[in-house]
């Protein structure tokens, strides 16, 4: 088989500030171990998240300067409402400056103490969004899905039989029934069509709005074609109209799978939600026709929704993880399978067994790794999601390492020192040591905690 080539020339570049290990070292101490609060200017190769941090094609910068500013009223939303309904066919489209906001206006009318919101597995700034108004955040993930090594082809599918449980014993404290796609905290994992069909049956029977986070849904339209029975002569924009079809309404960070650098919204289709949302909105965004965007970011979206949902873009988006993935396991490196749609998932708690889950596996893999070769990620594990609601602390269901791809911005020599790097891991991984937290914020601690390591 051919190489599966970039689908895109390079016109611009921006350099990369070349670093050494003694001031990696260095730099991280003083960010108090917390890769987070590194500079960019001080990261090799930056995969601490694919949100926003795409790059724009040449057509997305000539939308940009269409762009029209107008406070009321822009034709810069309405390109940008129609290309939303092009895909997703809500009948109210709220403009966000990005997902997490259209997550707050969403939870701050339909949350609150007592109230409990299922869904396959609740991202970070989700939960954070559900539990700063009193409410919990419940996920119902297939057991396929807690095994990193399992091949299930869609192990971000929501367990149905749970979820009837769920709404059996909770359901008059349930305002919605959610799900993401794809499953970023379970693995960048898919949700089959099938999957959301029969959730969007139980909430209806229940009488429940099923809302979808769809930040990643084109890379899990793509999954859906290579992978669900009967979906393989199906265009992208087609499998993408049938999974909102059952919808009631989605939140969408557009720094994903719009390939913009900033923005999002909030669909739906019920109207009096919706006048309460854009009253929210206009409180803390701004007017519903720009919602807290410049009118030159509403044609980016606008544009790059036109061209995320191409079959070449998305056969290399998903390659890319794929080859990473597969020459990570020739190196017997424990990784998260199959590949999923926006990121490589190291399975920390297998790789490192000696450090035990409170001490943060994810996080040690994550500290040595910037500073073997300057590469900054993510730690999806028990820093994340081990602090409960009443301030106890818990191991988190899986203990994971994230390398989120930025979209059409790395190449493959990229990848092919990413591997590098991570051989050279993999000879001194028995000494790595664990971390403990030694100050951390009441929500969403792993934005801003300090670090000290043991040992």
């Amino acid at each position: 088989m051919k190489t599966i080539i970039e689908p895109f020339r390079i016109k611009a570049v921006e350099p990369i500030r070349m670093t050494t290990r003694e001031e990696r070292r260095e730099k991280l101490a003083a960010a108090n171990h917390n890769v987070f609060t590194l500079a960019s200017d001080d990261v090799l190769i930056d995969l601490l998240t694919d949100s926003g941090t795409g790059a724009m094609s040449s057509e997305q910068w000539a939308a940009i300067m269409r762009g029209d500013e107008s406070y009321a009223g822009s034709p810069s939303f309405e390109r940008f409402q129609a290309a939303i309904r092009n895909l997703m066919p809500f009948d109210h489209i709220i403009p966000t400056h990005q997902g997490r906001a259209a997550e707050a206006i969403l939870f701050s009318i339909l949350g609150g103490p007592g109230k409990n919101f299922p869904s396959n597995t609740h991202f970070d700034t989700t939960r954070g969004n559900i539990e700063a108004g009193g409410a919990r955040g419940h996920d119902l993930l297939i057991d396929e899905g807690k095994d990193p090594a399992n091949l299930h082809p869609f192990k971000g599918n929501m367990d149905l039989e749970k979820l009837e449980n769920y709404l059996q014993e909770h359901g008059d404290s349930v305002p919605c029934v959610m799900l993401t796609i794809t499953n970023n905290a379970g693995g960048g994992q898919p949700v089959s069509l099938e999957n959301i069909h029969a959730v969007a049956k139980i909430a209806h029977a229940h009488g429940r709005p099923f809302i979808i986070d769809g930040c990643r849904f084109a890379e899990n339209a793509w999954f859906i074609k290579q992978r669900e029975k009967g979906q393989q002569d199906r265009s992208i924009p087609d499998i993408v109209r049938d999974c909102f079809s059952v919808a009631d309404g989605m939140t969408m960070s557009a720094k994903k799978d719009a390939f913009a650098n900033i923005g999002g919204w909030l669909a739906l289709n019920d109207p009096e939600l919706a006048e309460l949302a854009r009253a929210r909105l206009i409180q803390t965004e701004g007017f519903p026709t720009y919602g807290g965007l410049a009118g030159r970011d509403l044609d980016a979206i606008a544009q790059g929704l036109t061209e995320i949902v191409d079959d070449d873009y998305l056969r290399y988006r998903i390659r890319t993880n794929e080859y990473i993935i597969e020459r990570l396991d020739a190196l017997g490196i424990p990784v998260v399978k199959p590949a999923g749609g926006h990121a490589v998932f190291i399975d920390a708690k297998a790789w490192l067994p000696h450090i035990p889950p409170l001490e943060y596996p994810g996080y040690s893999v994550a500290a040595a790794l910037y500073e073997i070769g300057g590469i900054r990620c993510a730690e999806i594990g028990s820093v994340m999601f081990g602090r409960q609601p009443d301030g106890s602390e818990k191991p988190a269901m899986m203990e994971l390492v994230r390398m989120a791809i930025p979209r059409r911005t790395y190449t493959q020599s990229h990848a092919d020192y990413i591997v590098e790097c991570f051989a050279e891991l993999a000879a001194k991984k028995d000494s790595l040591r664990g971390y403990r937290i030694t100050w951390e914020p009441k929500l969403m601690r792993h934005f801003t905690c300090r670090f000290e390591p043991l040992g």
